[in-house]
């Protein structure tokens, strides 16, 4: 139970940038800002990577339909990269709780890289879309000061954490029933079109 509000917050952000909570949670651990970080994350061939697998998706991430293609490879690593990390927080090797912290942390990743992707297809669509670079942005500092609080307020985090995913499913709802609309209309007006110009083509000429 005492890490359990941790494993909680790390999946979520996992969900959002797993690269970002690894790099994150190793370079706190291995400068010793918080022992709460396994030894596993601390490790310079573990940090090296995950830097560099940072900067790629820190690129990919502010392009538009790039960011949807980085999203759709991902949808197993984010998962799988929230329970391994949840699975080592909790520690005590193959134990019920370390497995268990393991399905908490890889399902509430899936649930967050879920909500992202379906975001960026909304707003990749959308008739006014947003800065790809500023949600980047947002969701890159969200991730880093949230894990970064959740190291001494774990249970505070968990909550701005359940309470972010919550939100962002409602988001994602509203935005695809706009978008939803917005291609109808569009479909509507262009077969209006099509039997306008069908209806004309027979006219005879001016003149």
């Amino acid at each position: 139970m005492s890490v359990l509000p941790l494993v909680f917050t790390s999946g979520w952000a996992s969900g959002i940038n797993a690269y970002a909570v690894v790099l994150l949670l190793g370079l706190l651990g291995a400068t010793g800002v918080s022992d709460e970080v396994p030894a596993a994350l601390e490790r310079p061939d573990v940090l090296i990577v995950a830097g560099l697998l940072f900067v790629a998706e820190a690129i990919a991430d502010k392009v538009p339909y790039v960011d949807s293609v980085w999203d759709a490879v991902h949808t197993l690593v984010r998962p799988i990269a929230g329970g391994v990390v949840a699975a080592l927080l909790a520690g005590h090797d193959g134990s019920l709780p370390q497995l268990a912290a393991g399905a908490v942390g890889g399902s509430t990743a899936l649930l967050s890289h879920l909500v992202k992707a379906g975001t960026r297809i909304a707003v990749n669509t959308s008739p006014e879309p947003a800065s790809n670079v500023l949600l980047s942005l947002v969701e890159d500092l969200g991730v880093a000061g949230l894990v970064a609080f959740a190291l001494f307020h774990p249970w505070i985090a968990a909550g701005i954490a359940a309470a972010l995913l919550v939100a962002g499913i409602a988001t994602v709802v509203f935005l695809w029933s706009r978008i939803r609309r917005y291609l109808r209309r569009r479909r509507e007006r262009r077969a209006e079109q099509r039997l306008a110009a069908a209806g004309g083509g027979g006219a005879p000429p001016l003149g």
